[in-house]
């Protein structure tokens, strides 16, 4: 896989190991960059995610002409974007941990806190789980059924429903997945799930959804 991949650094993702998972999935050339110049020259793009989405987005937010340069990549030029955990969770209107703070909107939502319904229920969502894949939209081809690892306190609410691309179940359905034309978003940690993991990101790197 000869493609340039631009590997977004904006100090909020495990870059390392998202990284060598890309690697070895077969991706040759993988740049993490916070240099929106790189961007606008990439075939694909990553954009990873741990912590609170306000620190993320204020991360990303805060590299002078980052998100123009993805929003003319991935939404003008239609280059192929995942976006992992919290970086999945960007893609949303709006995220409400610690206050309410804008996202990229290009997946229109909202990302709340799992609520407790079950006693029994432990908040955040952390360790294996089952992702049960939905068939009716664009992306969704990417995603087979298995088990991920998932970390995480909050989670996507996409207001069309035809926008999610998987779920998993933790005391009540969470999306695991979210796809928009050639837009993926993950919220469990590919390159934490072994081989399950390691054959979305080959599955992403041969993705056409032109």
């Amino acid at each position: 896989m000869a493609e340039a991949i631009a590997l977004i650094d904006y100090g909020a993702g495990n870059l390392h190991s998202v990284h060598n998972a890309l690697k070895a999935a077969g991706a040759e050339h993988v740049t993490v960059t916070d240099d929106p110049a790189l961007v606008r020259g990439a075939h694909r793009i990553v954009l990873p995610g741990v912590g609170a989405f306000k620190a993320c987005r204020d991360g990303l937010w805060h590299i002078p002409g980052m998100v123009e340069a993805l929003e003319e990549r991935v939404i003008e030029d239609g280059v192929p974007f995942l976006g992992i955990c919290v970086g999945m969770q960007l893609l949303a209107t709006r995220g409400l941990e610690h206050g309410s703070h804008n996202g990229l909107g290009w997946i229109p939502g909202e990302v709340k806190l799992i609520e407790r319904t079950d006693p029994e229920i432990k908040v955040p969502h952390m360790g294996w789980n089952d992702v049960i894949h939905a068939h009716h939209h664009d992306g969704s081809e990417l995603i087979e059924e298995g088990e991920a690892y998932f970390l995480h306190s909050y989670h996507f609410q996409p207001d069309d429903g035809h926008h999610v691309a998987a779920m998993t179940d933790h005391g009540g359905g969470l999306v695991a997945a979210v796809a928009r034309d050639n837009i993926l978003g993950v919220q469990f940690h590919p390159e934490k799930s072994q081989r399950y993991g390691l054959d979305l990101l080959a599955r992403f790197l041969e993705w056409d959804p032109s």
